[in-house]
């Protein structure tokens, strides 16, 4: 494998890192995985990577925590965070750190090399973070597509009293028009 073309998988989660890393190779990506903040900038020191998939909860320690180490020591590093419990604040704070994309566990193979497509089209191309009001929209759908348009059981889902959701729905709607 050449590491510089390789994928730095940082992950606590022995299987997943396992799985993952069979799952890339089989597509021709070789990898190295690391378990914990200390193995993720060992592999750094030993090896030069082009892209790094990150959990952002690593036994209990932050993964934002580790993104501006990864970057200091290798700026040109592009990184995906991987989560199983996402949420608005961490995806903008991700962003706002250097991430490229940030993505909700399960996340299959093809969605994961997708997480990168926007910079291997165009390398100098940045993404702007979303905004929260972005992420915000786009969470709401998710949900309201998990409970098939019900707004009752979205509002519910959400935490959210249903009027307030059905203004928030009404809003975008205009201004997505």
């Amino acid at each position: 494998m050449s590491t510089r073309d390789g994928w730095l998988l940082i992950d606590d989660d022995t299987s997943f890192l396992e799985v993952l890393q069979r799952a890339l190779n089989r597509q021709g990506i070789g990898t190295i995985g690391a378990h914990s903040h200390a193995e993720a900038l060992h592999a750094l020191d030993e090896h030069s990577f082009h892209k790094c998939v990150l959990d952002l909860n690593l036994a209990g320690e932050s993964g934002l925590q580790l993104m501006p180490e990864l970057l200091a020591r290798q700026p040109s590093l592009e990184i995906v965070v991987l989560t199983g419990y996402g949420s608005i604040a961490t995806a903008v704070e991700a962003m706002r750190r250097g991430a490229v994309n940030y993505l909700c566990k399960p996340v299959t193979v093809q969605q994961l090399i997708s997480g990168f497509a926007a910079l291997a089209v165009s390398p100098d191309l940045r993404p702007e973070p979303p905004s929260v009001e972005e992420m915000e929209w786009e969470h709401i759908q998710r949900v309201l597509n998990e409970h098939e348009g019900n707004v009752s059981a979205t509002a519910r889902a959400l935490h959210m009293h249903r009027r307030t959701l059905q203004r928030k729905l009404q809003k975008h709607s205009r201004w997505r028009n």
